[in-house]
Parts: structure tokens; C-alpha cells; sequence
């Protein structure tokens, strides 16, 4: 499987979905409650036109950029997920690929592989945190990810972790233990490739997250035991927000935003940017599709700090309909973990090389030698289709 090509994230999806064990998949697709902004994620880039050009197109075209402080081959950025373990490497063979084809990576705090070992294997990996815990634990994860070579923080407050799902919430367990494995092992067997990957490297899937306490203590928290102490801590006022930024001297994103009121004190909280999302639909449902909002948005504070777009990025035109519109960088998230499923490290390269194809063909389509041509003026909005959220109906 290892030299399958896969054509488009579609497929890739497709592939993930044969390989996994249902409960897993499901985990990945879900959106809190119905799912509307989950799916306007996706729907809302279907609706955008672009605008083609004929002739006197450039042979080449440019798409490496700077943002959080890093030099990217491309316009996009992996997102943070939590407990990848839908791959035996998990992160550690996101950040891989990442680092093989130019790229960030943002590593979650939740995740299943240590900022450590991320950051070895990725030199420019962005640290993901809650405010979850005391001050003095969130400074220490910091200070943490900071010795470990993390280049830059990203704080993500758009997550209210619904389990109103109207299809069903997959049921994910405390930890792997025995009882756990006989429960899903009628699910793991009908998957036998995943399991087999599993078994050769001696390691079920991890469901523990070692970033939130200090390395080597045992047992680190798992998932729930996180998500947890996540519950009990007070959320933060925009003071805690400006405290946290100052306690961190290198790039500090917020992830999250969505309304242009946020965005500038996001801005006088010191932040160097933000990434305009939803949460992939996992927040609050019915916020409509992010590149809806992300006009307003950029508009308003583009000028002043970083704009990244995170939600519904399938393909390289969307990519391309997102920077057209005020994003600086794209984040993704299912795609990657859809090629992590499909065929490991290999996967997740392969999802970013056809979306540089994809961002490429659309340049040339358009007419342009570089993503820093990319304007409004390149995009057909429909009547009605922006919604800014700061504007009454």
C-alpha cells in the first residue's frame, strides 16, 4: 500500500472509512448536533465561482509563504487533533510528512505523542494549548514545549465538546484496557489491516496525553481525564488571554475566532494571529460556514496581524477561494487524518501533495504567478452568501 496513490481527499475518505473500525471513523466525520456547520463548512466553498484567464499565463507559480513566523512551501498548515490513533505513528507520522513536504505542523495538547518527539521529527511545530488547569501548569507546558523546540503557540478556544449528535456519538473508551479491547474487538476484527498494523508494532491505540502533565509522570492523563480538567478550570477572560500571550515571546495564535469583535481583541490582546474557524463543526452548531465570515474578518484586522482559515479545505481551490478572500494560510485537519487512516506517513503526504496540485492548477487556470496575486476580484460570490457575524439580521 505504501506506493498507492491517492487521487483526490475524496477517495481518501473513502479509503479511511474501508480501513477503520467503525467507532473510529465516526469519531473523525462528527459534528456536534446536526451537523449544519459541519457540512456548511464544506457546502459554502461549493458556492464560491472562480474567475478563469486565457493567455499570458506564467510558466510557474509561487505558493511558499511566511506565516507564524515560519517559511512554508505552501499555504497551508496541519491543524491540531487530539489521540490520532487511527495510525500506530500518529502524530509522529503527520509531523514527518509534514516536515518532507515544507510544512507546520500544530500539535495538540491532547495528542498521543509527545511534544518531544514531535518536534524532533518536525522543526517547525506549533504547540496547541487549553486554558485547561492552573497557571502555573499552563506556563509549564509552554516552557515545556518551548525546550523542546516548538516554535510557536496556538491557543484554541472555539470547543465546547458537544456529544449531541443526531446520528450517534461513537463511543470512545476511558483507556485500552482489557475490558475496553473485548468490547471493540468484534469492530477491530471486521478491520484487519488496521489491526495487523497495530499488532506488528506491539502497541494498541494510545488514548493518553502526555503533554498535559510533566514527562514521565505516570500515568499521564487520558483523554477524558484531560478533557476533565478541562471542564473544571474557569474559562478565561480577555486579561487571562493577554497574560497567557506575554508568558510566550515568539509567535501566539488564537484559534477560533469568528466574529470581527473577537478578532481586535484578539489584536490588543498582543496575539501575532488568529485562525478564523469553528472547530470543524465541533463547537457550536448552526455558526455558519467559516469562509462566510472570514471576509469580515480579515478586513477588519488583516492589516494588523495573521489570517488563517481552519474549516471545510478539500481541495487546492478551496485553498485558493480562502487566500482570495483574506486568509493568509489554511489549516487542515479530516483531510490529513483521512490520508493518516488511508496509508500512514505516506497518506498524509499524499493529501498535501494534491492540494499543492490543486492550488497550482487553480493559479494557472487564473492566470496568476503567485498566491500573492490571489484577490476578491478572483472569486464569484453569490448574492447573500457572506455572513458576518457581528452584523444583525
Amino acid at each position: 500500500m505504501a506506493n498507492q496513490w491517492i487521487e483526490t481527499i475524496a477517495e481518501a475518505q473513502r479509503l479511511a472509512k474501508k480501513r477503520l473500525p467503525k467507532s473510529v471513523y465516526a469519531a473523525l466525520i462528527a459534528g456536534s448536533e446536526r451537523g449544519v456547520t459541519v457540512n456548511d463548512n464544506i457546502a459554502a466553498f461549493a458556492e464560491l465561482g472562480l474567475v478563469p484567464r486565457l493567455a499570458d499565463h506564467s510558466p510557474k507559480r509561487e505558493q511558499s509563504t511566511r506565516v507564524m513566523g515560519q517559511d512554508i512551501s505552501m499555504p497551508v498548515i496541519i491543524s491540531p487533533t487530539g489521540v490520532q490513533a487511527v495510525d500506530p505513528d500518529g502524530e509522529l507520522a503527520v509531523a514527518r510528512a509534514a516536515a518532507a513536504r515544507g510544512v507546520a505542523i500544530g500539535l495538540s495538547s491532547f495528542a498521543s505523542k509527545s511534544v518531544e518527539d514531535v518536534a524532533a521529527a518536525n522543526s517547525q511545530t506549533l504547540f496547541q494549548v487549553y486554558w485547561l488547569g492552573s497557571k502555573d501548569e499552563m506556563v509549564a507546558r509552554m516552557e515545556r514545549a518551548k525546550a523542546a523546540g516548538a516554535v510557536g503557540i496556538i491557543l484554541t478556544l472555539d470547543w465546547s465538546f458537544s456529544y449531541g449528535r443526531d446520528w450517534g456519538s461513537p463511543t470512545i473508551p476511558e483507556r485500552m484496557d482489557p475490558k475496553a479491547m473485548m468490547k471493540f474487538a468484534p469492530e477491530a476484527i471486521m478491520r484487519p489491516k488496521w489491526l495487523w498494523k497495530f499488532a506488528r508494532t506491539g502497541r494498541i491505540p494510545d488514548l493518553t496525553t502526555p503533554n498535559i502533565t510533566p514527562p514521565g509522570e505516570d500515568p499521564a492523563p487520558t483523554f477524558f481525564g484531560a478533557y476533565g480538567m478541562w471542564q473544571q478550570t474557569e474559562p478565561p477572560s480577555w486579561q487571562d488571554i493577554a497574560w497567557l500571550r506575554q508568558q510566550w515571546d515568539g509567535p501566539f495564535m488564537i484559534k477560533g475566532v469568528s466574529r470581527v469583535v473577537d478578532a481586535k481583541k484578539a489584536v490588543d490582546a498582543g496575539v501575532s494571529a488568529i485562525s478564523v474557524s469553528n472547530h470543524g463543526g465541533n463547537n457550536l452548531d448552526g455558526t455558519p460556514g467559516v469562509i462566510r465570515f472570514l471576509p469580515a474578518v480579515s478586513d477588519a484586522v488583516g492589516d494588523q496581524i495573521e489570517v488563517l482559515l481552519d474549516g471545510g479545505i478539500r481541495r487546492g481551490s478551496d485553498v485558493v477561494k480562502a487566500l482570495a478572500l483574506g486568509a493568509d494560510a489554511v489549516m487542515i485537519g479530516r483531510a490529513y487524518l483521512w490520508g493518516l487512516a488511508a496509508n500512514g506517513q505516506a497518506g498524509v503526504e499524499n493529501v498535501l501533495d494534491i492540494l499543492r496540485m490543486g492550488i497550482d492548477s487553480a493559479l494557472l487556470g487564473m492566470g496568476h504567478s503567485s498566491i500573492q496575486d490571489l484577490s476578491p476580484e478572483d472569486v464569484v460570490i453569490p448574492e447573500g452568501f457572506l455572513r458576518p457575524l457581528d452584523t444583525p439580521v
